[in-house]
């Protein structure tokens, strides 16, 4: 393996100037150019648009076995922190050694992407026999007939096993989203390089810090555009749609990773 480090890190940066001074111009959606291999040989490039890697003996266009791409995303991240020694990077947790999950769906990972979320006593109450009235929401609604409000049915009127429900449903959406953050296929990639490989467990993806600037792309990002450009650069793969359930799903994941860390949006 032989590390490159692409000249379009200076072009990345000229091309940002110059979009800080269009106002009215749309941004121009940025993409990692990776150096040319005078071999042919494969080249990955990491998230931070600058440092490459060429895989000696795997040609452009073939796949990586995952054992390959991780130790291709392994040397990737060592050459990265070595020349960002002051970087805010959490160590890798523990349970990162711990496998992907299972291809299926109905066979999550274990343990559990995250904890489930302990179940606290309903606070909707019992639910009022012959359906939703205003009395078993609140009992103001009728003098706010006229009124722009909610009227309190939706969290006012449900029980315990609504609850359960609701916690079970949140909990199969995250466990989705560690599926596809762990699958290389599933987030439709070419080279065999999934999103864990450099973020294991979804560790220094900081959810809490969005929306802020990213170099990168040279604009304000949302954590789904930072999830898009590693799709499309390290990944090789085609960016999601914002309504894609994978999408979605990865998001999820992500967010649930940092629970009950405070929201600090802009943050570098």
């Amino acid at each position: 393996m032989k590390l490159l480090v692409g000249a379009g890190a200076l072009l990345s940066f000229a091309g940002g100037v110059a979009l800080a001074g269009e106002d009215s111009a749309a941004p121009e959606v940025k993409k990692h150019a990776v150096p040319t291999s005078k071999d042919g040989d494969l080249v990955v490039g990491l998230c931070d648009g600058v440092t490459s890697l060429e895989v000696d003996g795997v040609k452009e266009g073939q796949k990586l076995t995952r054992e390959q791409a991780l130790r291709v995303s392994g040397a990737l991240m060592e050459q990265w922190l070595k020349k960002n020694p002051d970087a805010n990077w959490d160590p890798a947790p523990a349970v990162a050694q711990a496998p992907p999950p299972t291809k299926t769906p109905e066979a999550p990972r274990s343990p559990p992407a995250v904890p489930s979320t302990p179940q606290k006593p309903s606070s909707g109450g019992t639910m009022v026999g012959g359906g939703v009235k205003p009395e078993s929401g609140g009992k103001d609604v009728k003098k706010q007939q006229g009124a722009n409000l909610q009227d309190g049915h939706t969290y006012g009127a449900f029980s315990q096993r609504d609850e359960a429900i609701w916690a079970a449903s949140t909990q199969a959406f995250v466990e989705e989203g560690n599926r596809v953050f762990h699958d290389a296929e599933l987030l439709g990639g070419t080279v065999a390089v999934s999103c864990d490989m450099c973020h294991p467990d979804a560790s220094n993806t900081h959810p809490e810090t969005y929306p802020k600037y990213q170099v990168q792309l040279g604009r304000v990002a949302l954590l789904r555009d930072m999830i898009n450009w590693c799709i499309e650069n390290p990944v090789r793969g085609k960016p999601l749609a914002d309504d894609d359930p994978k999408m979605r799903a990865m998001e999820a994941y992500i967010y649930a990773k940092r629970k009950g860390t405070p929201l600090e949006y802009g943050k570098k």
